[in-house]
Parts: structure tokens; sequence; C-alpha cells
């Protein structure tokens, strides 16, 4: 498995991939071409024997001093085998962010735990926030001095 970056050319790959796992909630086509172009953005893909299995995004928010974890997603099928820590890991490295957040699905119990076991703190709740009226978990990490050095 590699973690590469990703580009445009991936828009076929991360569509599959979005609604493989988020089937409520995929980007629409529009919002994937942004998060695979526009400036600053960190932006990594897993492969697997040349496939795209997991993505994940990043978002610099400089001006808030925080960086927002946009998306994360690994196909079901490469689920439990550390690919979504690695590709998390990644990202926050190359954010180097004083302050993370994210958004999480308050029925996705994987999801969370594996964001707990990596630092993050629930810090809010965004109340019908998904297409379908479900919640998010607001979550918030202050990396310590140096974790994102590098």
């Amino acid at each position: 498995m590699d973690i590469l970056p990703a580009s445009l050319r991936d828009l076929g790959s991360l569509r599959r991939v979005e609604q493989a796992c988020f089937p409520k909630d995929a980007w629409p086509l529009l919002d994937l071409m942004a998060v695979l172009t526009w400036p600053e953005v960190v932006r990594l893909k897993a492969v697997v024997d040349g496939q795209m299995v997991g993505f994940i995004a990043g978002d610099p928010r400089r001006d808030q001093g925080m960086a927002w974890i946009a998306t994360l997603g690994v196909l079901p099928e490469y689920r439990r085998q550390g690919i979504a820590r690695l590709l998390l890991l990644e990202c926050e490295k190359r954010l180097n962010a004083s302050r993370l957040r994210l958004c999480v699905r308050l029925d996705n119990g994987g999801a969370i735990r594996l964001y707990e076991q990596e630092g993050y703190l629930r810090v809010g709740t965004w109340t019908k926030y998904y297409n379908d009226g479900g919640d998010a978990l607001v979550m918030e990490k202050i990396p310590s001095a140096g974790e994102n050095a590098g």
C-alpha cells in the first residue's frame, strides 16, 4: 500500500470511493473537483495494486489558526487494516497545524474510536449536519510540540 498525492486525474476513483464510503453523503461532482484542485488543500490517496482504496483531504485555515480534515474514507473491503490511520497521520503531518478539527457522524463508532485513539477530543455537536438530518460530532486535536514537525 502506498500513500500518494491525489490530483484531478483521480476524479473517477475518488467518486467511487466517496459513493462507497458515504452512500448518504457523497460529495457532488463539483465538490470533488474542487477538493482535487483547490490550492493548499492536502489531498492524499491510499493505493493498493494500482487502485485507490482510500482518500483524505485536509483544509488549512491559517486565518483561523487551524486545519480541518474535510473527508476521510476507505473502501469497506479495505477497512480495519490501518489505512485510515496512515492517511490521517500523513495528512496531519503535511498540514502542520497547531489545531485540527473534523466532523464525524455520531453513529460512526469505528471512526470515532480511531480519532480518539489519535488524540482527538469531542468538542461539540452539529445537529442535522448531514443530508439525511444526521448529527455530526465535532472533534479537535491539538498536536503536541514536534508531533507535526517534519
